[in-house]
């Protein structure tokens, strides 16, 4: 199915779009507001296809990962980054976090190795679903319905400093998760850090080195 095809609102459930039918309109547009806390939920629920793919039990959700995405964009160091002699803004770092997989939501964690879906249609899928969002968030709070399409186009395109960290965040907490299936379940998952050389800022490169020299002492004492 191509973007031409795909169509966010006929992946919504029928008891959210009931919500948005015109006759259960109110005048305050609670509803619409409700209608998008109910579509975000559905990141809680939907496991992260890389874990379904390698049979890893009980696996982590998309919502799960954009959490703690949040709570490290929080808790980083800003003095520790620097581009043109500025620190950047970690709740701008934040906000990108808790947006930046939420078009997930209706499309599904669809992962880049996808044979059914390319990275342009994937792009098309997400971004149209983003926009989708924000047209059922509008009625309500136009400012914030701007904002969330500006957050994802942020990481999306990284056009800002702070879209280029979460980026690497993404990255970091992928490693993060991966070594802590591998204790868990006492599995090598190597395939998995392979992202660990497209991360691009100094200070989120030797976060995955530490984590990366953490790993290696972890597999030298299971010998």
């Amino acid at each position: 199915m191509t973007s031409s095809q795909w169509k966010p609102e006929d992946h919504i459930p029928k008891k959210i779009t009931d919500l948005l039918k015109k006759e259960n309109s109110d005048p305050n547009n609670y509803n619409c507001i409700t209608a998008f806390y109910h579509t975000v939920s559905l990141l809680k629920e939907q496991k992260r296809t890389g874990w379904l793919d390698m049979k890893v039990p009980d696996p982590e959700s998309i919502g799960d990962h954009m959490y703690r995405m949040s709570l490290i964009a929080m808790s980083l160091n800003k003095d520790r980054f620097q581009k043109d002699g500025k620190s950047p803004d970690l709740a701008r770092c934040t906000e990108i976090a808790l947006v930046h997989d939420i078009a997930e939501s209706l499309v599904g964690d669809i992962v880049p190795n996808d044979p059914q879906v390319g990275k342009p249609e994937k792009h098309e899928r997400e971004y149209s679903t983003v926009k989708y969002l924000a047209s059922i968030i509008e009625p309500y709070n136009p400012a914030f319905a701007k904002e969330l399409v500006d957050l994802w186009l942020d990481y999306e395109y990284q056009r800002t400093f702070e879209g280029t960290i979460v980026k690497d965040i993404d990255k970091y907490e992928l490693m993060l998760q991966t070594f802590e299936y591998e204790r868990l379940h006492n599995v090598h998952l190597d395939e998995f850090y392979s992202c660990q050389v497209v991360i691009k800022n100094p200070e989120m490169k030797k976060l995955a080195e530490r984590l990366m020299q953490e790993r290696t002492t972890f597999w030298a004492s299971k010998k």
